[in-house]
């Protein structure tokens, strides 16, 4: 496999800012559970494996289910997750895949019945930055787990 560019190192900057940015979601109006979850599903979709082996371990460090991590790729047919979570998956699902005649009235009164105007507005810049990172970490290859000690995600005992 071709090496490519570090995205970290050709642009410090950049990536600092950005990494500042996804920080703040961490203590934004979404629970660490749904942030896990929006993580993953955005992943998953976009075919992001370092980013998903990223976000399962987080998972299990903020004490998911393993069983629930292996159903969250079928969430609509689970009965493992509450209509909370229910709502930010279908809106992470519709943010991600952005279709051709925008987000439909039923999806969006479905995330308002779960979600207050603020926690709306913070999932929707959560999607916004998993699908960023995706994006960067599918262009560039980056080998999943490689940053596991420095992110401190040995702790989830999944290597």
């Amino acid at each position: 496999m071709t090496q490519r560019v570090n995205y970290f190192q050709q642009s410090p900057e950049l990536s600092k800012k950005f990494i500042e940015f996804s920080n703040l979601l961490k203590d934004s109006a979404i629970e660490a559970g749904v942030l896990d979850l929006v993580n993953i599903r955005a992943s998953q979709i976009n075919g992001c494996t370092f980013c998903l082996d990223m976000h399962v371990k987080e998972a299990r460090i903020h004490g998911e289910r393993e069983l629930r991590l292996h159903h969250v790729a079928a969430w609509r047919e689970s009965t493992l997750f509450s209509p909370r979570e229910r709502a930010a998956l279908a809106w992470t699902e519709v943010l991600t895949t952005l279709p051709e005649h925008g987000v439909p009235d039923e999806i969006y009164e479905r995330v308002r019945g779960q979600y207050s105007e603020k926690e709306v507005s913070d999932l929707t810049f959560l999607v916004m930055a998993i699908n960023a990172w995706n994006r960067a970490n599918v262009a560039f290859r980056p080998v999943p787990g490689s940053f596991d000690k420095a992110f401190g995600l040995d702790k989830a005992n999944l290597a």
